[in-house]
C-alpha cells in the first residue's frame, strides 16, 4: 500500500486541455436540457436515456473510481425521478434507461480502474529507468578546471519513453574534457548503448593525448557491437567532445555528427560548425579516416552550449522549431545553472508543456579569472538547422 502511495504521488496532475474542458462542459450543458426539456415536455416523453453519458463524462477528468460509480448512481435516481413524472411513457423505456445508465456507470468505472493502473505502471517504470539513467549519468561538478559548468536533463513527456542522451566531464592530464551525445532511438537498448559510450570515454579520456584518438576509440567500441553489425537495428550516436586544456591555449572539439554547438558572447550567438561534415559514433568506418579536431575559443564571458535534438526540435502547436539561436542570444545570465533553468523553462512552455523527446543541455564558461581572446564562428540569425 505504501509503494502504491508512492507510486500514485508520482503520477502528474490529471488536466485536460482548454478545448477538452469546452467540450465537456458543453456535454454537461446538453445533459442539464435535456433534463429540463423532459420535464416541460410532459408526461408523454423523455430523454432519460441521455443520462447515461454522465458518469462517461465524469470519468475523463478522475483517477478515482468512485466519482464515475457516484455519478451514475446520481443519473440513476434521475431516471427515477422523471419515470415518475412522465408516467404515459412505458415502463420498459424507463428500466432500459436505467439499465442501461447502470451499465455505463460500470464500464466507465473500469476504466477508471485500469487506465489508473497503467498509468501507475508506466510510472514505475519510468522511475526504474530515471535510476538506471542517473546511475548512468554522474553529477557534474559545477567547477572544474577553471570551468564553470552546468546541465539539464529533461525527460521526454510520454511516460514509457526512455531515452538515451549521455553526458560527461572529466578531469584528466589533458585538461578538461567534455561529451554530450544522443543515442538512436529509445528504450533499453538506447539505455545500454549510451552505458557502453560512457564506459569507454572515461577510460579513453584519461589515456589518449589526442581528442582525435578519443572519438575513434569511442566509434570503434560502437562499431563491435553485435547490434550494430545489423544494419536495420544498428545504433549510432551522435556526440561533440570536447577538451578544455589546463593552459590559456584554446579549447579543442570534435564533433560526431551532432547539432551544432552554441556561443553566446555579447548578446551573439554562434554555431560552431565542423570543417567538415563527420557521421556518428559506429559509422566512421563507412567514410573511413578520422575524425577531425577543431580549435574552439572561449572567452571569459562567453557561454558555450551543448544540446540534443529534443531542445532544437521541439515544436509549438503549429509544428514550428523551437529557435534555440535568437531565443539563446536573449537570455543574459552569466551563470550556467540560472542559463540553463531559463532555457528550460522557455523551451516547455514552447512545446506546450512536455518534449516529444528527452532532452539534455550542458552550459559551460571559464572562470572570471581566465581570459582568452575570442575567435567566433558567423552569426546565426534562426535555426542551426536553416543556416548554412
Amino acid at each position: 500500500m505504501a509503494e502504491r502511495a508512492a507510486v500514485q504521488r508520482r503520477l502528474p496532475p490529471l488536466l485536460l486541455t482548454n478545448r477538452s474542458r469546452w467540450l465537456v462542459t458543453c456535454a454537461y450543458l446538453l445533459i442539464v436540457a435535456a433534463v429540463v426539456a423532459d420535464v416541460i415536455t410532459g408526461p408523454r416523453s423523455t430523454f432519460s436515456p441521455l443520462l447515461a453519458a454522465v458518469p462517461v463524462l465524469a470519468a475523463t477528468s478522475t483517477r478515482r473510481a468512485w466519482v464515475p460509480l457516484l455519478s451514475g448512481v446520481a443519473a440513476v435516481v434521475v431516471v427515477g425521478v422523471l419515470a415518475a413524472l412522465n408516467g404515459d411513457v412505458p415502463t420498459v423505456v424507463h428500466v432500459t434507461s436505467a439499465v442501461t445508465v447502470l451499465a455505463v456507470t460500470f464500464t466507465s468505472t473500469a476504466t477508471v480502474v485500469l487506465v489508473t493502473a497503467r498509468e501507475r505502471e508506466l510510472a514505475t517504470v519510468r522511475t526504474v529507468a530515471e535510476a538506471a539513467q542517473q546511475a548512468l549519468l554522474r553529477p557534474v561538478p559545477p567547477r572544474v578546471g577553471g570551468l564553470r559548468v552546468a546541465v539539464r536533463y529533461l525527460a521526454a513527456a510520454a511516460e514509457a519513453k526512455i531515452g538515451g542522451d549521455l553526458y560527461e566531464v572529466v578531469r584528466t592530464p589533458f585538461g578538461v574534457r567534455v561529451l554530450l551525445g544522443d543515442v538512436r532511438g529509445n528504450g533499453l537498448a538506447a539505455v545500454n548503448t549510451a552505458a557502453d559510450v560512457l564506459g569507454v570515454f572515461r577510460d579513453a579520456a584519461l589515456s589518449e593525448p589526442d581528442l582525435a584518438d578519443v572519438a575513434g576509440r569511442l566509434d570503434a567500441a560502437l562499431a563491435r557491437r553485435p547490434e550494430t553489425r545489423d544494419q536495420a537495428t544498428a545504433e549510432f550516436v551522435t556526440a561533440v567532445l570536447l577538451t578544455f586544456p589546463d593552459e590559456r591555449r584554446p579549447a579543442e572539439i570534435v564533433n560526431c555528427g551532432h547539432p551544432p554547438p552554441l556561443i553566446r558572447h555579447g548578446g551573439r550567438v554562434t554555431e560552431v560548425r565542423p570543417p567538415a561534415y563527420c557521421p556518428p559514433l559506429a559509422l566512421l568506418g563507412m567514410v573511413g579516416g578520422r575524425y577531425p579536431v577543431s580549435p574552439l575559443r572561449l572567452d571569459g564571458d562567453g557561454m558555450l552550449l551543448l544540446y540534443t535534438d529534443g531542445v532544437s526540435e521541439a515544436r509549438d502547436e503549429q509544428g514550428r522549431f523551437y529557435p534555440l539561436a535568437p531565443r539563446l542570444a536573449g537570455m543574459d545570465e552569466s551563470d550556467p545553472d540560472a542559463l540553463l533553468d531559463r532555457l528550460l523553462r522557455d523551451v516547455t512552455r514552447y512545446a506546450g508543456g512536455g518534449l516529444g523527446d528527452d532532452a539534455a543541455v550542458l552550459a559551460v564558461c571559464r572562470e572570471p579569472a581566465h581570459h582568452a581572446p575570442s575567435i567566433l564562428p558567423r552569426h546565426v540569425t534562426g535555426r542551426a538547422r536553416d543556416q548554412d
